[in-house]
């Protein structure tokens, strides 16, 4: 399964808010969304949020097995 939760700790080192993001950097609130409940997004996207935290792919997204695998 693919989480999102180093998305968030990454917010919390470089202090940037969520508000931050939307008013400053024009990310949507869907997009919010779908990182919040781990929904896919596309590599573009990845991309995108990468180069407004200045981080790597490492520090957004994370894999990990899925349980009922």
């Amino acid at each position: 399964m693919i989480t999102y939760a180093p998305f968030y700790e990454t917010l919390k080192e470089k202090g940037i808010s969520t508000y931050k993001l939307i008013q400053q950097y024009g990310v949507s609130r869907s997009l919010l969304d779908r990182l919040k409940h781990n929904k896919p997004l596309s590599t573009v996207t990845l991309d995108d949020l990468c180069a407004i935290l200045d981080c790597r792919i490492e520090d957004i997204v994370k894999y990990e097995k899925d349980s009922r695998s």
